[in-house]
């Protein structure tokens, strides 16, 4: 198994995610953000969340089964989805975050690539910018990320949701996109944004062939190597459909399979729908190979 060195483990002991009100700590194993998306199209879970009403009941669920972050999304990012404008994306997730921002007792984080609703959602109480397009999208985001001094979260995506998944390309895909995640780190620090303030996500599904992802979860240890927190997001995505040969099938188990995967390679944060069976899965796989006892009444850590 391709594991962490010892150096890399030892270096990412004492990473942190300063999110200006507060910062997270990362250990031994993954802190899993809740995914909740106030949407009625997203691939997985599209209008289950839609209601405010129902969207808050989930947040405080997956705060009680141990999520250490919940992403809230108005947009749905899935292969060849529809956009829709700044309005409509505010009208769906300031609701939501305005209901649970005093109640909550971990950090909101705001899935989007518009400045606007970034500045809106951060006034509202979101603590992170979980932007997809790597502040690429929006001229603005750069300088909304900064001004907030909040967390930011820069991921890898080829292309935009409507074309990303026309044939993509690349001639090593672990090695291009260590280089882009490093460019843009760079480029944050640059504009203002501490590199404490930035988490790196290589974003797999966006833009990549299945082969692509497979590749990226293999190596993502590699990803280590840019010396800030790695977020992965693969819950229940099209090339775990694809591996299990049943694109109908349930992915709930198989994505705890790759949960696990990420795990063993060292990966902080693991982006997920199913919060309680992913936060189960990695206590009682850490235990397992660690020998570290008594996780039950483990909290993020958070200061």
């Amino acid at each position: 198994m391709n594991r962490p060195s010892q150096s890399q483990t030892k270096n990412q002991d004492h990473l942190i995610w300063d999110l200006g009100k507060r910062h997270l700590s990362f250990g031994e194993r993954p802190l899993v953000m809740g995914i909740l998306n106030v949407t009625p199209d997203s691939f997985s879970d599209g209008g289950k969340h839609f209601s405010v009403e129902n969207a808050v009941d989930a947040a405080f669920r997956m705060e009680d089964q141990g999520a250490a972050i919940i992403d809230i999304g108005g947009e749905s990012t899935r292969p060849y989805s529809d956009p829709v404008d700044s309005e409509e994306e505010m009208r769906r997730v300031l609701p939501v975050i305005e209901a649970i921002t005093s109640r909550l007792t971990i950090p909101i984080s705001i899935d989007t690539s518009k400045a606007d609703v970034a500045e809106a959602a951060v006034n509202a109480g979101a603590e992170i910018i979980n932007d997809v397009t790597g502040l690429e999208g929006d001229p603005r985001m750069l300088s909304v990320a900064s001004e907030c001094k909040v967390g930011v979260c820069v991921m890898h995506m080829k292309g935009t949701p409507q074309t990303m998944q026309n044939q993509p390309q690349y001639k090593n895909v672990v090695q291009e996109i260590h280089e882009y995640l490093l460019a843009r780190l760079k480029h944050c620090v640059t504009n203002g944004i501490k590199p404490e303030r930035v988490c790196l996500d290589p974003g797999i599904g966006f833009g990549k062939t299945h082969e692509h992802n497979i590749e990226l979860v293999r190596n993502a240890n590699r990803f280590l190597e840019t010396g800030r927190p790695i977020l992965v997001g693969h819950s229940r995505k099209g090339f775990i459909g694809n591996l299990l040969g049943d694109k109908e099938a349930d992915r709930t188990a198989a994505t705890l399979g790759v949960s696990l995967a990420l795990a063993s390679k060292g990966v902080h944060l693991l982006r997920v729908h199913d919060v309680g069976w992913t936060v189960d899965a990695i206590k009682l796989f850490k235990t397992s190979i660690s020998g570290v006892n008594n996780l039950a009444s483990e909290k993020p850590q958070q200061a």
